[in-house]
């Protein structure tokens, strides 16, 4: 496995904070769910160099870690931008061109989904349903919705963030 030193610099300068969060749940049963979602508000995100350090901490397999850190949706590997935009990817979100909306968010960023641009700035999920299936197609970035969309509209909508 190989190791990003910048995440791997990062895990340190957090060590204490990551210590404090592990022995905090180290008597509770089924720890290892608080144990990542706190670890993730520390760091934004869980990737394999946080997640090894849990294992080593808690004691607790790195293959049972990993396994729950990549079935459960709320956790995430991969940064999450300072924009969060999600496509709606439900029935109606799809009959009306979401998938189209989404290849132009990903052209535009040049990232896919479940990645974060280089500088941050914005992260790429896609989502089953978001409740607004009469604006079909639906993209929200943070708390705000944007709906009946077209790709022609995705340039604009950008660059607002």
């Amino acid at each position: 496995m190989t190791q990003n030193p910048t995440v791997c610099a990062e895990v340190a300068a957090k060590e204490k904070e990551l210590d404090a969060i592990v022995t905090k749940y180290k008597d509770t049963r089924g720890k290892l769910i608080p144990i990542l979602h706190e670890a993730q508000e520390l760091f934004g995100y869980l990737p394999m160099e946080v997640q090894l350090a849990i294992s080593k901490k808690s004691g607790i397999p790195l293959a049972e870690i990993y396994g729950v850190v990549s079935f459960y949706a709320q956790f995430s590997i991969y940064p999450k931008g300072d924009n969060k935009i999600s496509v709606c990817m439900g029935t109606a979100c799809y009959v009306k061109g979401a998938a189209n909306v989404l290849d132009e968010i990903k052209t535009e960023l040049g990232i896919e989904v479940g990645q974060c641009t280089e500088d941050r700035k914005f992260s790429l999920d896609a989502c089953r349903c978001v409740g607004s299936c009469g604006l079909a197609p639906v993209v929200t970035i943070n708390e705000d919705v944007y709906g009946k969309l077209s790709p022609e509209d995705i340039p604009d909508i950008l660059a607002k963030y």
